[in-house]
C-alpha cells in the first residue's frame, strides 16, 4: 500500500525534470504531504498526451461505473493497484491497456508495526532526486451533468528489502519508474508482458529511508511543513533499525 506521498514540487522544478509543460500549474498546491483519502489533485504525465502535465484525482474512477453514487464508493478503493492483477482485475484492466501514466514524487510515507505502535517512515531517492511512480489513469463522465472527472490510481508491487524492513507487514512498495521505464511505460506499443516486466521492486541502493516524528498522524494540524520528512529518533529496544 502507498497512501501518503511528498510532492513538494513546483512548477519549474517539474517541467525541467520531465521536458513538458504544466499548464494547470496555478490550479496545483505543492505540500510536503499528500494523503489518498483527501482525493488531492497531483501532477501527472499520461500516455498519449506525455508532452503535457495535467492535475488528476487520486481515486481512479472505472469507465465503467455507472452514477456519481458508485464513483464515490468506488474511488475510495482503488487509490492503489496491485501490479499483480492490473491486465485482469476489471477496475483496472482497461487503463492497463491504453491509460497510463506516472505520478513525479519527491517521497513517500510508510508505517513500520513493532509490537502495537506504528513507526512512521519517509523513504526517498537516494540523491534527493525527483522519482516517477507507475500509474493507471481515466477519464469518468458524469452522465446527469456531463462532468469530466479525470483520476488515478498508483501501482503497488513486492516490497525490495529495504521496504520489507520499513512495510513490514504488507510489504508492498510503489512500482518506481527510472527513465527509461518511464518512456516504455507511456509509450502505447509497448506490449503487455514488456509492460508488467516494468513493474518489478525499486533496486536496493536507489531509495532511502529515515523514521520521522508522529506529526505526519497528526490530522489536526497542517503537515504541509518540512517538519513532516525530517528524522526523529525513537528511543525504542524494539526498533528494527
Amino acid at each position: 500500500m502507498c497512501f501518503s506521498v511528498n510532492v513538494n514540487l513546483v512548477k519549474d522544478e517539474l517541467e525541467s525534470r520531465y521536458g513538458t509543460s504544466f499548464p494547470e500549474h496555478d490550479r496545483y498546491q505543492p505540500s510536503y504531504y499528500y494523503h489518498a483519502f483527501g482525493l488531492p489533485d497531483l501532477p501527472v504525465i499520461c500516455s498519449g498526451s506525455s508532452e503535457t502535465i495535467q492535475l488528476f484525482k487520486w481515486g481512479l474512477i472505472p469507465s465503467w461505473v455507472k452514477d456519481i453514487e458508485d464513483a464515490n464508493v468506488i474511488r475510495y478503493k482503488t487509490f492503489n493497484a496491485r501490479a499483480e492483477t492490473i491486465n485482469t482485475k476489471p477496475s483496472f484492466s482497461a487503463s492497463f491497456k491504453s491509460k497510463r501514466c506516472i505520478i513525479p514524487v519527491k517521497g513517500f510515507f510508510e508505517w513500520q508495526h513493532i509490537e502495537n505502535e506504528k513507526i512512521p517512515w519517509y523513504v526517498y531517492h537516494i540523491d534527493n532526486q525527483i522519482f516517477s511512480i507507475a500509474g493507471l489513469y481515466e477519464q469518468w463522465v458524469e452522465s446527469r451533468t456531463g462532468e469530466v472527472y479525470n483520476t488515478f490510481s498508483l501501482i503497488t508491487t513486492d516490497a525490495n528489502d529495504l521496504m520489507a524492513m520499513v512495510h513490514n507487514t504488507k510489504k508492498r512498495m510503489p512500482a518506481i519508474l527510472d527513465d527509461s521505464a518511464e518512456k516504455k511505460w507511456l509509450n502505447l506499443s509497448t506490449t503487455s508482458a514488456g509492460l508488467l516486466e516494468l513493474l518489478k521492486p525499486c533496486p536496493e541502493g536507489v531509495l532511502k529511508a529515515h523514521t520521522v516524528s508522529k506529526l505526519v498522524n497528526d490530522r489536526s494540524v497542517n503537515r504541509n511543513t518540512p517538519d513532516v520528512i525530517r528524522p526523529y529518533e525513537y528511543k525504542s529496544n524494539n526498533q528494527l533499525f
